[in-house]
């Protein structure tokens, strides 16, 4: 059992290190001050400049496949990406990139959808939440009803990410009442110029979700994604792919925290001494770089099941459900050191305290995680006490 990173995962992770070091951090105050006075964190273009000098560096469709100019590095040394991108909260992600499930397109619709999303000449967002459907996904209520070669979607979604910005949408529908998820919900491709609107939906957060309209909106049968019926499973696989990345930023971001505890510990002066000498502080750090270790094994175990083609969903469950609300506890330590400081605006804990309550939410909340892992118990599924192949 090797714990070590080879040669290429440590350049890896060094190059993204220097790379959130040298070009995302400075633009952390920029950033803040954007957010607090209304405005976008990052614009579209700042966003689309940075993924360009990435891609200099030879970081561009980390995911994607090499037949469509990716670097395909892989679940774990996405991962590892993951927590280095996450020691800073400026929103950025690599280029090169489309959801998982477009590359289930035909050859038409790649041309129309994955080979432009892939470019960065279209944005798409995954709607599937629906405000009486959120973890229940198999709720969903949104309606599609076949009129000659086209069907005719009417509902809603919400807090569907990029939402305000997609130039389409992957939509999940009911296509057969009867069926319902199994085999009763059907993925369309769906341009906004089809006639489904936006709108915003403030957050206590940066994330900054929409709620999608459609009042009949008629979408070709071309534009099907994958089978008739086969869009339940479809969104689960998008659901799924993500769960141990989301614990994955959380380690990078508690990693700064917890940096920034222990600077504050050792400079803040409490009736003669540091407060780093005190033992309820060095408690806090102490929990806090244990459960942070704890988290990156959970990661890059499920990571690791993923990169080899294993059912990685109880490995994902627990990942995320430990992973999210050991972030959630180490920015609540921090911000406690930190004192009143940590509680204003000056300092960005504040701004990472509300962004990381997100994660214990959404693409399944912790209730789903703790149904999933004993359910898998207590079926038997999972053995206890036994290493998982």
């Amino acid at each position: 059992m090797d714990f070590t990173l080879t040669r290429e995962q440590k350049m890896v992770q060094q190059t993204v290190r220097e790379f959130v070091k040298n070009e995302l951090m400075p633009l952390e105050n920029d950033v803040l001050r954007n957010e607090r006075e209304g405005r976008e964190g990052m614009t579209r273009e700042q966003l689309r400049d940075l993924q360009l000098k990435a891609k200099e560096i030879g970081f561009w469709g980390i995911n994607t496949p090499e037949e469509y100019g990716g670097a395909a590095l892989g679940p774990v040394m996405s991962a590892l990406i993951a927590m280095e991108l996450g020691r800073t909260f400026v929103p950025f992600n690599f280029g090169g990139s489309a959801d998982n499930i477009l590359y289930y397109c035909n050859e038409e619709q790649k041309k129309k959808y994955l080979i432009p999303t892939i470019e960065g000449k279209r944005r798409s967002c995954f709607a599937l939440t629906e405000p009486g459907a959120g973890s229940d996904a198999a709720n969903i209520r949104m309606s599609a009803v076949k009129d000659g070669n086209e069907w005719v979607l009417n509902g809603e979604k919400i807090f569907i990410t990029n939402g305000n910005e997609a130039d389409f949408a992957m939509v999940f529908a009911v296509t057969d009442k009867e069926k319902g998820a199994r085999g009763g919900v059907t993925c369309f491709l769906v341009d906004r110029d089809m006639g489904w609107r936006s709108e915003y939906i403030p957050t206590m957060g940066e994330w900054g979700p929409a709620s999608l309209v459609f009042e009949d909106v008629r979408v070709p049968e071309e534009n099907i994604l994958g089978e008739l019926g086969g869009g339940f499973n479809l969104g689960m696989q998008w659901i799924g792919q993500g769960r141990y990345m989301i614990p994955a930023r959380g380690i990078g971001a508690a990693e700064r925290l917890l940096q920034m505890a222990i600077d504050h510990a050792k400079s803040r002066v409490t009736f003669g001494k540091p407060i780093a000498e005190r033992q309820a502080i060095q408690w806090m750090i102490a929990d806090s770089a244990v459960e942070i270790e704890a988290s990156r094994w959970l990661v890059l175990h499920a990571a690791w099941k993923a990169e080899r083609g294993l059912d990685t969903r109880h490995d994902a469950s627990i990942a995320k459900l430990y992973g999210t609300n050991m972030a959630n506890r180490v920015v609540d330590r921090v911000l406690q050191i930190h004192g009143g400081m940590g509680y204003t605006k000056e300092l960005p804990i504040e701004r990472w305290y509300r962004e990381m309550r997100l994660w214990r939410i959404f693409e399944g909340t912790d209730e789903i995680q703790r149904y999933i892992i004993s359910r898998n118990l207590l079926k038997g599924h999972v053995k206890v006490g036994e290493l998982m192949d």
